[in-house]
């Protein structure tokens, strides 16, 4: 399976686009807080942790009767619980949000709305090695220098750890390096890489790594040390999706042994309810939370730029509450 890249390129540049250019639209519907009731699942991104606990304490707060239960993991690991595991979850989450309509339309999901945006950094803490020399210019010398430990997470779990790959392919062609992307994968161990991004964390905090491969919004909320790269390579610009596709990438696919590629794209959000969703309702009303203003300053304050409106690609098929909320895909 390929993607369209020159079409996805166009519509995630149009997508965001409309942060920028379109006010946030207001829900229109109102929710009385004695209404909601139950146990809401949400299964999302390692990297959503910090923001949707915090989304949940104040959708909780304002419904009192809903308790809202988090399983956090790689996107590509949460949408095959549903898909291959037969779990149900009321909200699904993804950092990439291609893998919604690739992994689980026309089964599992109608529709996917964009919600926010990232990017990629590398990590770090005060103890890491020749942590008062790296920067963006020099960063692959730094981590190529006997004795610096970095990490990523597994590709085929989690996209930041696909995202990774593609940046050192990026940045081996950004600055004239031939074999950089090798180098970088070979002094990377096994013993370096993790299910998702975010259990990096904890080797770089007890010195175990020196360095990892994270998104803004997480070393922002863990409040690490980064290294903005350039835009070519840091996967967060619609200017350079084109670009951007000429990483590719080769994952496990939907059967034992079988594998698909994957192009890079500007790193877009995306979630769903989905179609076995055992709470539909009190699904749509964290959404729409999520989605709207309340939602949205949520993100922003976490390093994650919302996309405001969100951009959905069925919006006929969305609940009707949600449907004020988003704007079609262009």
């Amino acid at each position: 399976m390929k993607f369209r890249i020159t079409l996805l390129a166009t519509v995630i540049s149009l997508a965001l686009l409309t942060v920028a250019c379109t006010p946030a639209r207001q829900n229109t519907t109102t929710t009385n807080s004695s209404d909601l009731t139950g146990t809401l699942t949400v299964f999302h991104a390692g990297s959503l942790s910090i923001p949707l606990q915090q989304a949940a304490d104040a959708f909780t707060a304002k419904h009192p009767g809903v308790r809202v239960e988090r399983v956090a993991a790689g996107s590509r690991s949460v949408i095959r619980q549903v898909t291959e595991l037969g779990k149900q979850t009321d909200v699904l989450a993804s950092a990439d949000y291609r893998l919604i309509p690739d992994m689980m339309y026309p089964n599992f999901a109608h529709w996917t709305a964009r919600f926010a945006t990232n990017k990629m950094v590398i990590a770090y803490t005060d103890q890491s090695k020749f942590a008062t020399e790296i920067n963006s210019n020099n960063w692959y010398n730094v981590l190529l220098r006997p004795g610096v430990r970095y990490g990523h997470s597994d590709p085929n779990a989690d996209p930041c750890g696909y995202r990774t790959i593609m940046l050192w392919q990026l940045a081996e062609t950004y600055n004239k390096s031939p074999g950089l992307a090798a180098r970088l994968q070979q002094n990377c161990p096994q013993e370096n890489i993790r299910p998702k991004a975010v259990e990096l964390l904890a080797l770089l905090e007890s010195n175990e790594l020196d360095y990892a491969f994270e998104y803004l919004s997480v070393a922002v909320q863990h409040q690490l040390h980064y290294v903005e790269l350039p835009k070519q390579i840091d996967l967060s610009s619609p200017q350079y999706a084109n670009l951007y596709s000429q990483a590719v990438v080769e994952l496990s696919g939907k059967t034992p042994g079988s594998t698909v590629q994957l192009h890079g794209a500007p790193i877009v959000y995306g979630l769903t309810i989905p179609t076995n969703a055992p709470h539909p309702r009190l699904a749509a009303a964290f959404v729409a939370f999520l989605l709207g203003p309340e939602g949205q300053r949520i993100l922003q304050q976490n390093g994650q730029p919302p996309i405001a409106p969100a951009v959905a690609d069925h919006p006929e098929k969305m609940p009707d509450t949600l449907r004020p909320l988003v704007t079609p895909t262009p």
